[in-house]
């Protein structure tokens, strides 16, 4: 039986040290780098209202990022009590001033699941309202000069129907009077959206497409100026497809509602409005 020899052990003990070493060392200096790089959590330890305070102060300065961590760690610290629920209003207007529109609704789903009987409801309905009112990309159009009507009018919809569930809801509401005016411009805009869609049907010679998007205007947006472009347009489809008992019928509803229709003369092209929602604000 042979011996192991004292030298090869030495030798390979030598080399389990050594890596040892090097396992070591290479701990200390990812430690060390993540204490200089700062990241201790200099609010760990903080009360609910020094939290709070510290978030509403950097509202004020207009430090959104700073705002929404230290409004965030309040709201998972200290999930309950007044603070949280302010933190979660405040937390959905940060969000939305900072262009972060998906954060600020899923902030505002969150309150009105959690606080549903809560004094700031309406607020949160008018800011909902606001957020898809004017989204961030509305702000392009002042470059574009598109007009509001012709983008998605999906989120015009949402819009619409926070604000009338503001003003059913909370009809003595401080934020009721401009829900109200912010409303009558979407009825507007919501309806020439609907016609453009005709009108798009119409060049296209999809005659059936346009009356049937044009009747819309008529039965679902009564009163709206754009009625009269709408049965020009039911008028003119009626005509291309030589239906002249349904011709004729428009034309005397069209005649009689707006009496010298401007579109006999200049056809279906309409001047584009400077005016752009996002002023509003």
């Amino acid at each position: 039986m042979t011996r192991p020899d004292p030298s090869t052990l030495s030798t390979n003990h030598l080399k389990w040290l050594t890596r040892y070493a090097v396992f070591v060392l290479a701990a200390l200096v990812l430690t060390s780098c993540g204490v200089f790089k700062g990241d201790v959590d200099k609010t760990a330890g903080w009360s609910a209202e020094r939290l709070y305070n510290e978030a509403h102060s950097q509202v004020l300065d207009r430090n959104w990022k700073e705002a929404r961590t230290n409004l965030e760690a309040l709201e998972s610290r200290y999930p309950f009590g007044g603070y949280a629920q302010q933190a979660l209003i405040d937390l959905a207007y940060v969000n939305w001033k900072d262009e972060e529109p998906e954060q600020a609704l899923a902030a505002i789903d969150r309150f009105q699941q959690q606080y549903p009987n809560h004094e700031g409801t309406d607020y949160m309905l008018y800011l909902k309202g606001l957020i898809t009112f004017t989204p961030p990309s509305a702000a392009f159009t002042k470059i574009t000069r598109q007009d509001p009507s012709e983008r998605d009018p999906k989120g015009l919809r949402e819009s619409y129907e926070a604000f009338n569930e503001l003003i059913k809801r909370y009809p003595d509401s401080k934020y009721t009077p401009d829900a109200k005016k912010r409303m009558a411009w979407l009825v507007s805009t919501l309806a020439q959206n609907e016609v453009h869609v005709a009108e798009y049907y119409y060049e296209r010679h999809a005659y059936l497409a346009a009356i049937n998007r044009a009747q819309t205007v008529i039965t679902d947006f009564q009163g709206v100026p754009i009625v009269e472009k709408a049965l020009y347009i039911m008028y003119m489809s009626y005509d291309k497809l030589h239906m002249t008992e349904l011709r004729d019928d428009t034309k005397r509803i069209l005649d009689k509602n707006f009496p010298h229709s401007k579109y006999y003369a200049q056809g279906l092209e309409d001047a584009k409005s400077p005016w752009n929602p996002i002023n509003w604000l």
